[in-house]
């Protein structure tokens, strides 16, 4: 493996970060550190505990699974579709390295990015809050293999769109709803049981409900289940990828 290659890809996107401070950091945190404030401390005062989890410590695992869900989107996608923009793509598919290793450069990198922020987050949920976290270990598991799952996703989302909107229709569009009806503000046992059913087929309840059980030891669904989800969607978006770099698809063209 041309471990040079990969990490020339993986500090050029690391030094991104760092000349956007501002954009990859401090907007996320701002806009997360609002829920805290408004659904935390204002409404969350005046709720009642959820499975007696006071209402503000049951949606930090439901804001930062947002944030770095959102995160990973954008950094992986945004990542490898300035390439194909510039037409510096065809260097990089002439370059040296194999498909596997522009995609370890290119994936880990916006997966670093936003563990990073995802730990911030929690750092700063902090100052509004206070929480537990039972499982240290299992959360920060489910940190990393979230964020490597939706960098892979976003990877092939900027392989896919031909035009900077086209990178924000499936954050904007199919995610966030996703994620504001996964459970993220609540938990779907208040729900009636026919929504309770269907919320079983939104991927982001998986997520989520095993994010909080890492925190709480509580969850909608068992962590087995959540944990096999996941796995499950990473192992179709490294078929995809390898599908795309076989085929070429929008990279040769």
């Amino acid at each position: 493996m041309n471990l040079y290659g990969v990490r020339a890809i993986y500090k050029f996107e690391m030094a991104r970060m760092r000349r956007t401070l501002m954009q990859s950091v401090a907007s996320p945190v701002i806009s997360t550190s609002l829920y805290f404030v408004v659904f935390g401390s204002a409404i969350g005062s005046r709720m009642g505990d959820i499975n007696n989890i006071s209402y503000g410590a049951f949606i930090i695992p439901g804001l930062v699974m947002l944030s770095l869900l959102m995160q990973s989107i954008s950094n992986a996608s945004f990542g490898i579709y300035m390439p194909k923009f510039s037409g510096t793509i065809y260097e990089l598919l002439s370059a040296p390295v194999s498909y596997l290793e522009v995609v370890l450069g290119y994936v880990g990198a916006a997966a670093t990015k936003s563990v990073i922020l995802g730990v911030i987050i929690l750092i700063t949920a902090r100052l509004f809050v206070d929480y537990d976290v039972l499982h240290p270990f299992w959360m920060f598991a489910f940190l990393v293999l979230t964020a490597i799952t939706f960098s892979l996703f976003g990877f092939i989302i900027g392989i896919w769109a031909d035009g900077f909107e086209k990178l924000q229709i499936v954050p904007l569009m199919i995610v966030t709803p996703l994620v504001f009806l996964g459970g993220t503000f609540y938990s779907i046992d208040m729900l009636p049981e026919v929504w309770q059913t269907i919320s079983l087929f939104n991927p982001v309840v998986y997520l989520i409900s095993g994010f909080r059980w890492a925190f709480y030891g509580v969850s909608d669904v068992h962590v087995g289940i959540s944990v096999g989800m996941t796995l499950l969607f990473l192992t179709g978006c490294m078929v995809a990828v390898w599908w795309i770099f076989k085929t070429g698809y929008r990279l040769r063209s």
